[in-house]
């Protein structure tokens, strides 16, 4: 029974902490994640948020980089709707020039924030000219496939890697792994927002069906040193949906982010629920075994961890704990 581990990190800020405390904290899971054994370690992308510190995951990628030799380093992702592709594609062509063969492209189509800091962020930008995520994820991989020497091509995303990143969907939907497989992209199922098991189900049987690439989900998951302590930590962790009138869905962290959102984007809530979550919480030894039941039923080949904490020392010990718990199995 084999499976990789992976980090998603959103650099929190725990009670009392500044930004700059929570990024050395990033940077030093980070590093510690290299030791471990984690395979990837990802930075989310959050805005007009004041308990985390990760609004543009391709500085703190570069930070993180050059600070360590092994592990890959990524975006968990970039919110492609505010940006221009070909931008993107500069970005990420100049991290993997950095270092070769340790970049990844991960890319959603949620706003990663409510609808006054996207509109901050998308201000001039023409919404007839910029199409749907479909149309902008295929840009952005006619971009990354250039290799600078095609003839008739003026423009070039350059730098160009002697490795290109590697592309990651980031979605909770047949949808988003049909445009994965449709562009030969890795899929990633979002389980850490969506808990619904028939839905990964579904979406898990038809990536496994179109893709031969390896499946990987995100789950939230928290290690304490007894039961106890991980559902104290698991309490008051929330994951609401919104669904608006206008049609636009989106995942918040509670009922006052829900209603916000819909205030903000003027039109009124069609519904706004909490989620089932696919929070793993307990000992080393038994969020190992839910791993492990979830990796047999579905044939998950990587787990991307999200650790809904905030707190400095629960957080970098959960992720510790699992670690090496994953690698005393897989010494076995």
């Amino acid at each position: 029974m084999s499976y990789r581990l992976s980090i998603l990190d959103k650099s929190p800020l725990g009670e009392g902490e500044t930004a700059a405390m929570a990024l050395a904290r990033t940077l030093r899971l980070a590093q510690q994640a290299e030791e471990w054994g984690y395979h990837r370690f990802w930075i989310a992308e959050h805005h007009n948020t004041p308990q985390l510190a990760s609004p543009s995951p391709e500085l703190v990628i570069a930070w993180i980089l050059g600070q360590t030799q092994r592990i890959r380093v990524g975006s968990g992702g970039v919110m492609l709707q505010h940006y221009s592709p070909y931008k993107v594609a500069e970005n990420f062509n100049l991290l993997a020039s950095l270092a070769p063969g340790r970049v990844d492209l991960g890319v959603g189509k949620a706003p990663g924030g409510l609808p006054l800091s996207t509109q901050a962020l998308q201000q001039g930008v023409h919404q007839d000219e910029k199409g749907s995520f479909a149309d902008q994820l295929s840009q952005l991989n006619d971009w990354l496939t250039l290799s600078g020497t095609e003839s008739g091509e003026t423009v070039f995303p350059t730098p160009i890697p002697p490795l290109p990143p590697q592309g990651f969907v980031l979605g909770a939907s047949v949808q988003s792994a049909q445009l994965a497989a449709q562009f030969n992209w890795h899929f990633i199922f979002a389980a850490h927002l969506n808990g619904d098991r028939a839905l990964l189900r579904d979406v898990l049987s038809f990536w496994q069906t179109h893709s031969a690439r390896p499946t990987i989900v995100a789950v939230q998951v928290i290690v304490a040193d007894s039961n106890d302590t991980a559902a104290q930590l698991a309490e008051n962790v929330q994951i609401w949906g919104v669904e608006l009138g206008n049609g636009q869905r989106v995942t918040v962290a509670s009922e006052e982010q829900a209603l916000a959102f819909a205030a903000q984007a003027g039109s009124p809530p069609r519904k706004i629920a909490r989620r089932e979550q696919a929070l793993l919480h307990g000992t080393a030894q038994e969020v190992m075994a839910k791993l492990n039941a979830l990796h047999t039923q579905f044939g998950i080949d990587e787990f991307i961890i999200d650790t809904p904490v905030a707190e400095g020392h629960a957080r970098l010990t959960s992720l510790r704990l699992l670690a090496q718990a994953h690698n005393a199995v897989e010494v076995l």
